[in-house]
């Protein structure tokens, strides 16, 4: 999973990335709000972990920005312990903050919690898009009240798009996040054809998307809903 971190400070930033790699995610470091605009508007994340105080701005402004692009988990550092600051990062979406200093085992079991959390709300709900319904219990794709037969790694491609309408996804995106049924990661090539074979399946012309759409030279969409 792609981690997001916002952090001012290099010593906190360098021992959290290698902590957090060392727990098998992937992390992108920024240490600006500036920084940080650029880097969501380009990349995909699956969870955010944003200081509160920077020196061009506040994490409640990247918070802002994340929740308009969809629901993704958020985590507050903060040195600013009080009720008013932490009653406005929760308004503002944040799942939980944690208050400086803190242990990075304390931080680990917060992302796991959170994780937690999304991971039974999705399974509890069905993700719809346009004519599309998307049951994560069963893992079987709708078109219309009609089943569409996705293979695992047209079914793991798809849900990836949904997760994350309104983004553009690199192709290296995709690539990092999809793997075959033996666990490798699909190349390039590979990627070119899954995606084509989804379209063939649930789009009603596969030459003029409205589902996957391609952007060129940059990767694919999913647009949100108008």
């Amino acid at each position: 999973m792609h981690i997001f971190l916002l952090e001012d400070d290099d010593a906190i930033a360098i021992g959290l990335k290698y902590s957090l790699e060392n727990e098998g995610y992937q992390v992108t470091v920024a240490r600006t709000v500036k920084d940080a605009m650029k880097a969501i508007s380009e990349n995909a994340f699956l969870f955010y972990i944003l200081d509160l105080t920077l020196p061009d701005g506040s994490g409640y402004d990247v918070c802002k920005k994340i929740k308009t692009m969809g629901d993704y988990p958020v985590i507050f550092l903060t040195v600013l312990d009080d009720e008013v600051n932490v009653v406005m990062g929760l308004d503002l979406g944040a799942d939980d903050y944690i208050t400086k200093p803190f242990r990075v085992k304390e931080l680990l079991a917060r992302i796991k919690s959170v994780l937690r959390r999304y991971s039974k709300e999705t399974m509890d709900g069905i993700i719809r898009y346009r004519e599309l319904e998307v049951n994560t219990n069963t893992a079987k794709v709708y078109k219309r009240g009609e089943e569409i037969e996705l293979t695992a790694m047209e079914y793991r491609l798809l849900l990836i798009l949904l997760n994350n309408k309104g983004i553009v996804l690199s192709r290296n995106n995709l690539l990092e996040n999809i793997w075959d049924v033996d666990g490798n990661f699909v190349n390039d090539n590979t990627l070119t054809v899954y995606v084509k074979r989804l379209r063939n399946k649930i789009e009603d012309a596969p030459m003029c998307p409205a589902y996957i759409k391609t952007v060129r030279g940059k990767g694919y969409i999913v647009e949100h809903e108008s």
